[in-house]
Parts: structure tokens; sequence; C-alpha cells
């Protein structure tokens, strides 16, 4: 069956996305599942998609847990019931998320296409990237790393940081864009929000 594409996607489609992602941490508590029999039949297709989940404190967010699946291994509704428990119980860069924070967590939903190749060219390759259209993955032998399309928005990156900073996240030195051996991948993304805890849903204008 043929991946889901972001452009697919209605804006009720990304509100039952979200909503998925939350019920499932909650049912989680409780040592339950978030049903998927409920969801219209385009959501089963297979698809990729990033959780994130992020605390709010003094009214600014911070990031609690952010994981996904950069593939369409699974079909995309159990794709983000899988992953928003993995992103508050399992991302191994925090403890897991604990019942008291659970009223002050935000989520968001990250939809991505497929992958495609940017040039090697270190030159064409800085020329083809859309700021605020692309995440970006880079591979380089056993080493990878993704950075999807809101994180340099929202930190004030220009091209050259984004790309730096995608070879930080695989463990890489931040020149390692430059080399034509290191392959760089980008896709690109919708992605849906909460406003506010437990709140509206929208698309997150990047």
């Amino acid at each position: 069956m043929k991946q889901i594409e972001p452009e697919e996607l209605t804006l009720e489609d990304g509100r039952i996305l979200v909503k998925k992602a939350r019920e499932s941490v909650e049912k989680a508590f409780i040592y339950e599942e978030a049903k998927i029999n409920d969801v219209p039949e385009k959501l089963r297709r297979p698809g990729a998609a990033f959780v994130t989940i992020n605390i709010i404190k003094n009214r600014k967010k911070e990031l609690r847990g952010c994981i996904g699946y950069v593939k369409p291994v699974y079909p995309l509704i159990q794709t983000v019931i899988e992953v928003a428990r993995e992103a508050a119980f399992n991302d191994p860069r925090f403890p897991p998320l604990q019942r008291r924070e659970y009223p002050f967590t935000h989520f968001e939903v990250s939809v991505l296409s497929g992958i495609r190749e940017l040039p090697r060219d270190p030159e064409e390759r800085l020329k083809s990237i859309v700021m605020g259209k692309m995440g970006l993955m880079v591979v380089r032998g056993i080493f990878s790393g993704l950075l999807l399309p809101q994180v340099p928005i929202e930190e004030g990156w220009d091209k050259e940081t984004f790309l730096e900073y995608t070879c930080y996240k695989a463990g890489l030195e931040g020149s390692c864009w430059k080399d034509e051996k290191t392959e760089f991948y980008y896709f690109v993304a919708r992605v849906f929000e909460e406003k506010y805890p437990f709140g509206e849903i929208i698309e997150k204008e990047l």
C-alpha cells in the first residue's frame, strides 16, 4: 500500500493524529491501549511521523521527548500511537514522563514525506535547502541523525547552521556536510499541534 503523503491530510486528520498521540500516553498510565478502529481509513495507510512532547513552564515550551519513524514501516495511525509512547517514556535524553507532569504536556505531530537525496556537491547542497519546508537527515557509515523542519525556524538558524546541527545530531563534526562522502537527505512535513495543553489543535506555521 502506498505511503500517505503530508499534502493528503486535512486539518481534521491532523487533529485526530494529535488526539490519538495524547490518548496513547494517557492510556499508558493505566496500562491500556489507544483505540484505532475509530479513525478514517486514510490514516491506516503506511506513514512516517514524529511525535514531540513539550512541557509548558512559565508559558514557555521545554522539550520533554521526541521520537519517530522516518520510513513508513507501519500504518500512520499506529506509528503515531507507538512513537507518542516512546517519546513520553523511552526517549534516552529524558526520564520517563510522570503523571504529575502530564497536565502540563503539549503534543505535536509531524507527518513526513518520503525522503530524497540532496546533491553531493556542498555548494549545491546548501543552495537546495528550503528553510521551513525541509527536514534533514544525514548518514555517514554507522552514524545518522535527523532534524525536523520546524527546528531551524524555532532556533533562528540559517541554512549552514541547519546542516551543521544535523551533523552534530548524528555525532559527527559540524563540517561533515561539506564532504561529498556524507549522504544528506531531505523530507517535507506538515506539523499539527495543540495551541496549549489539551487545547485547540492547529496546523503549525513554519
